[in-house]
C-alpha cells in the first residue's frame, strides 16, 4: 500500500499586499465628512444672503408729492451707491398709502379709516441696501442723506434688527470657521495615518527594490500614481454620497432648495476631488520617503 502525503493548499500572501478597500473607504469617509460640513457652510451663507436681502429702509413721502416728483425721488435713490441693484424683486419698491392701508387691515382685521375718516398713512419706497452698508453708523448717514431729498417726509429702518443680524452672523461665522479648521486638520491627520499604515505592509517590497538598485524616484512613482488614483476615487465616492444626502434633504425638508447654491456645491465636489488627491499624494510621498531611509533592523 503506497502512502500518499496529503497535500494542503496554503494561501500565500503576496509580498507587499496593499489594503486597497480600507484605504479608499477611509479617505472617502473623511472627505464625506468634510463635504457635509462644507455644504452646511454653503447653506448658511445662502441663508445669510437671504436675510441680508430683507434689510430695507422705508422712505416715506410727503403728502403733496406729485407723480413727477415721486419718479424723480425714485431715480435719485436708484443712482445711490448704497442701493442694491441685484435684487430679484428690484432695488426699490413703491408702496402707495392705499396698498399699505389694505395690508394693515388684512393683518390686523381693524379698519382704522372708518373711525378716522381718512387714511393717515403715506406713500413710501422700500429701498434694499447693499451688504457693505449694513452698519449702524452707515445706515444713520444714509437716513440723514435721504431725508434731505426734496419730497421725502421721513426715513425709517429697524436698527435693533440690523444690529442683531450683524452680531449673530459674525458669531456664527467665527464658530463655523473654527470647526472647519479643526475638522480639516483631523481629516488630513486621519488620511495621513491611514496611508502610512497601508504602506507599512509594503516596507519590505520597498527594501527589495532598493537592493536591486532601483532609484528613489523609480520606487516612489508607482506608489504616488496609485495614491492619486485612490484620492480621486475617494473624492468621487464622497461627492456621490454628498449628492445623495442633498437629494434626500431636498425631498424631506421643505424649502431647502431656496437656500441651495448649485454652483458652490459643484465647486465643493471639485474641492473634494482635489483634496483627496493632494492629501493622499503627500501622505504617500512622506511614508515612502521614510521607509527608504530606514535600515533593515528598523524595518522590523
Amino acid at each position: 500500500m503506497t502512502g500518499e502525503t496529503p497535500k494542503f493548499k496554503v494561501k500565500k500572501k503576496k509580498l507587499g499586499s496593499y489594503p486597497y478597500f480600507s484605504v479608499v473607504f477611509s479617505i472617502s469617509l473623511a472627505l464625506f465628512v468634510i463635504g457635509v460640513f462644507g455644504a452646511l457652510i454653503i447653506y448658511s451663507k445662502e441663508l445669510e444672503r437671504i436675510v441680508r436681502e430683507t434689510v430695507k429702509i422705508q422712505v416715506f413721502l410727503q403728502s403733496r408729492v406729485t407723480e413727477t416728483q415721486r419718479l424723480q425721488i425714485q431715480k435719485t435713490l436708484t443712482a445711490k451707491p448704497y442701493t442694491a441693484k441685484d435684487r430679484p424683486a428690484g432695488a426699490i419698491q413703491f408702496v402707495s398709502k392705499e396698498e399699505a392701508a389694505k395690508q394693515f387691515i388684512e393683518e390686523t382685521g381693524e379698519d382704522f379709516q372708518q373711525f378716522l375718516g381718512e387714511n393717515p398713512l403715506k406713500d413710501a419706497f422700500l429701498v434694499s441696501i447693499n451688504e457693505e452698508y449694513h452698519d449702524a453708523s452707515k445706515l444713520n448717514e444714509i437716513k440723514a442723506e435721504v431725508e434731505k431729498i426734496h419730497g421725502v417726509f421721513q426715513v425709517y429702518y429697524v436698527e435693533n434688527v440690523i444690529d442683531s443680524i450683524n452680531k449673530n452672523i459674525t458669531k456664527i461665522s467665527l464658530i463655523l470657521l473654527g470647526i472647519a479648521l479643526l475638522l480639516l486638520f483631523t481629516v488630513v491627520l486621519l488620511i495621513n495615518n491611514t496611508v502610512r499604515l497601508a504602506l507599512f505592509s509594503q516596507r519590505f517590497l520597498i527594501r527589495s527594490m532598493q537592493l536591486v538598485g532601483a532609484t528613489s524616484w523609480f520606487i516612489q512613482r508607482p506608489f504616488l500614481y496609485r495614491a492619486m488614483a485612490h484620492g480621486v476615487l475617494a473624492g468621487v465616492i464622497a461627492s456621490a454620497l454628498l449628492g445623495g444626502l442633498i437629494m434626500l434633504g431636498n425631498k424631506h425638508i421643505e424649502d431647502l432648495q431656496l437656500i441651495q447654491n448649485t454652483e458652490r456645491l459643484m465647486a465643493l465636489t471639485v474641492i473634494l476631488l482635489i483634496t483627496g488627491m493632494i492629501v493622499a499624494l503627500l501622505s504617500t510621498y512622506r511614508a515612502v520617503k521614510k521607509y527608504l531611509k530606514l535600515s533593515l533592523d528598523q524595518l522590523y
